[in-house]
């Protein structure tokens, strides 16, 4: 059975979006069960451009991550820290120069939650290699802030390296045994397991890595899953998605079997994220994707975040983390 008291280290997720004259954004969904009157205040906003943490994303063309939200130009400080959510990410969501939604991840500073929110960027004009841009690292050993800090990580070293030169999600499960995850010894003894890093569209030139650490007892999500889209229009196969990864934190590793596949045009939010390049944040029957009764029940989600992930200015992947 699922941990019902089991807390994932991504308290609270939103999704904003252009409204329909392009001059404001507006919440298209969100989850708020860790912080229903947060919600409750989020759902009767809006932001123009360069406004709040949402429309400086889209303002600048690139992620934004607030460390701690107190003095920062976030505009719900107040309500959040009465909810305990102290950090917040913003990523926006570009098909070639149309932002088609920005999604807002925010995180608590619980004294046991081990984790951390880092965001990854390569400058071409300073260097070849991907610097950190800023981090919140939550209750972690201040060894790994340090080593993240003082560091690089050339194309395809490390999970945002390899993000970076794939152009698509990398997830390593166990970064102890990793090879791949270059602070494993530092991130291990800190009780960091798990590397989840996306890569994420820009209008300023340069390449952002979105890159989520996790421990056991306060996971990035309760699930999550990376789908491929296949659209070649070859045979006689129609658009459909296929799993590329996925880990559970109840049923572990997910393999390609079995329920690996959905069509594009299908319901879901995955498929719906996929079709339109907008990201999406629902409960419900919305939030199953291809999981059956039996997973649901077994693993206790309620609901999913779908992120697309985008390369050549057309959706390839999309990203789902389920709550």
């Amino acid at each position: 059975m699922h941990d019902p008291g089991m807390n994932t280290f991504v308290r609270v997720v939103e999704v904003w979006v252009p409204s329909e004259d392009g001059r404001l954004l507006e919440l298209a969904g969100g989850l708020f069960d860790a912080a229903p009157a947060y919600g409750a205040i989020s759902r009767r906003m809006c932001f123009g451009r360069g406004e709040a943490l949402p429309g400086r994303a889209w303002d600048e063309g690139c992620p934004q991550l607030l460390p701690r939200l107190e003095g920062s130009y976030f505009r719900r400080t107040a309500a959040a820290q009465a909810a305990g959510l102290t950090c917040a990410a913003a990523v926006p969501i570009f098909i070639g120069e149309r932002l088609t939604s920005v999604v807002v991840l925010l995180c608590g500073d619980d004294p046991t939650q081990v984790g951390a929110v880092e965001l990854w960027h390569n400058d071409p004009r300073i260097t070849s290699d991907l610097k950190l841009a800023d981090g919140y690292f939550g209750a972690t050993d201040p060894a790994v802030e340090a080593l993240t800090r003082d560091g690089s990580l050339p194309r395809g070293t490390g999970a945002p390296g390899l993000a970076w030169q794939r152009e698509s999600a990398v997830f390593i499960d166990n970064v102890g045994d990793s090879s791949q995850f270059l602070r494993s010894q530092v991130a291990a003894r800190a009780g960091i397991l798990r590397a989840l890093a996306i890569p994420c569209t820009s209008q300023d030139r340069k390449s952002w890595v979105l890159s989520l650490l996790s421990s056991s007892g306060t996971p990035i999500a309760r699930r999550f899953e990376s789908w491929i889209v296949n659209d070649d229009g070859g045979g006689d196969t129609p658009p459909h998605l296929q799993l590329g990864f996925g880990f559970c934190e109840v049923q572990g590793r997910l393999t390609a079997s079995g329920a690996a596949s959905m069509p594009l045009a299908g319901p879901g939010a995955v498929a719906e994220a996929a079709r339109t390049g907008v990201a999406q944040a629902v409960g419900g029957a919305a939030a199953l994707g291809a999981m059956s009764a039996a997973d649901v029940q077994a693993t206790g989600v309620r609901s999913v975040l779908a992120i697309p992930v985008i390369c050549d200015a057309a959706v390839t992947e999309v990203v789902a983390l389920y709550f």
